[in-house]
């Protein structure tokens, strides 16, 4: 089953900066899309905030948990 989620952890893999930076990156994403601050950040919202292309976000992170 694809990932929708996106952690902490592996959007600073994702993005190659430490974790404590992913985790502002999140606090960032969550804020501009109105959510509350324990909300989940799906790849779709990550990716439309970062501009990072979709398919190579999921991608990557089904590779991973493989």
């Amino acid at each position: 089953m694809p990932q929708v989620c996106i952690c902490p952890k592996e959007a600073a893999q994702l993005t190659g900066t430490k974790y404590s930076t992913a985790k502002v990156l999140l606090q960032r994403i969550r804020k501009h899309f109105d959510k509350p601050a324990r909300a989940y950040v799906s790849v779709a919202e990550f990716c439309q905030f970062t501009h990072l292309p979709e398919a190579e976000v999921s991608r990557a992170l089904n590779q991973r948990s493989v």
